[in-house]
C-alpha cells in the first residue's frame, strides 16, 4: 500500500491538469512549485492509514475485534471486489493494489465531509480532501493507466497490442483513443463529484446554517462511499479487460 501511496505523492508534485479553482497554498522547492495544501491533506489521510493497519496489527486476535475486525471486514470486502472484477486464479496480486486505491479515495472523501479543515487557516486558499484537487484524481487515474498497462503486456506480452488493430486495423484509432479517454473519465468523475458534494454543502451552510444540511451532509458520506467504490471497481475491470484481451 505504501508505494502506490508514494508514487501518488510523486505525481502531486507537479501540475497534472491546468484546471484550477479558487486559490492554491503553494510551495516553493527549488524551481518546482507544489500543491502544499494537497500534500498536507494527503499526508493525513496516509497517515491515518498507517495506523490503522498498525494498530490492527500491532496484535492479532484469533476472534477479532475493535480496529482488527474493521480492517479484517475491508479486507475481505477489497478482496470480494477484486476477485469479482478480475477472476478467481489473477485477483491475488491485484488486492493490495486495487485496496490502497479504494482505502485511500475512501477516506480521502470522507475526510472532505466530516473534517472541518476550513477552519485551519493558510497563507492563501484553504484545505480540502485530497480528492477535491484535479491533480489528485488524474495522478489516481494515471496510476490505473499503468497498473492495466502492465498486467496486460506482462500476462500477454506483445500481444497485447494485437488488441489496437482487432478486430480490423481500421479501429486503431478508436482503440488509442479509448485509453486516453479512460483515465479522463475516471478522474474527472470524480473530482467533479467530490467538488460539487463540498460546494453544495459550503452553500447549504451558509444559507441555512442548522438543519437542513445535515441530511445533505449524510448523503455526500453515501456518495463520497459510492465514489470510491466505483474507481476501485472500474479499475479492476479495465486490468481484467487488458489481461483477457479480445480474442482470449
Amino acid at each position: 500500500m505504501l508505494n502506490v501511496l508514494n508514487v501518488l505523492t510523486v505525481f502531486n508534485s507537479f501540475t497534472l491538469a491546468e484546471l484550477e479553482v479558487g486559490d492554491h497554498f503553494y510551495w516553493q522547492l527549488g524551481n518546482l512549485k507544489v500543491h502544499g495544501q494537497v500534500f498536507l491533506t494527503s499526508w493525513f489521510v496516509i497517515g491515518l492509514l498507517v495506523v490503522a493497519s498498525l494498530a490492527a496489527t500491532r496484535n492479532i486476535q484469533r476472534v477479532p475485534s475493535g480496529i482488527q475486525n474493521l480492517m479484517e471486514y475491508a479486507l475481505e470486502f477489497i478482496r470480494d471486489l477484486t476477485k469479482n472484477q478480475i477472476g478467481e486464479k489473477e485477483y491475488r496480486p491485484w488486492v493490495p493494489f486495487i485496496g490502497t486505491l479504494f482505502l485511500f479515495i475512501f477516506v480521502s472523501n470522507w475526510s472532505g465531509a466530516l473534517i472541518p479543515w476550513k477552519l485551519i487557516e493558510l497563507p492563501s486558499g484553504e484545505l480540502a480532501a485530497p480528492t477535491n484537487d484535479i491533480n489528485t484524481t488524474v495522478a489516481l487515474a494515471l496510476l490505473t493507466s499503468l497498473a492495466y498497462f502492465y498486467a496486460g503486456f506482462s500476462k500477454r506480452g506483445l500481444g497485447y497490442f494485437k488488441k489496437y488493430i482487432e478486430p480490423t486495423p481500421v479501429l486503431l484509432p478508436i482503440a488509442i483513443l479509448e485509453d486516453f479517454t479512460k483515465p479522463l473519465s475516471l478522474s474527472f468523475r470524480l473530482f467533479g463529484n467530490i467538488l460539487a458534494d463540498e460546494l453544495v454543502v459550503a452553500v447549504l451552510v451558509l444559507l441555512v446554517p442548522l438543519f437542513i444540511p445535515l441530511p445533505v451532509m449524510a448523503l455526500g458520506l453515501f456518495t463520497s462511499a459510492i465514489q470510491a467504490l466505483v474507481f476501485a471497481t472500474l479499475a479492476a475491470a479495465y486490468i481484467h479487460e487488458a489481461m483477457e484481451g479480445h480474442g482470449d
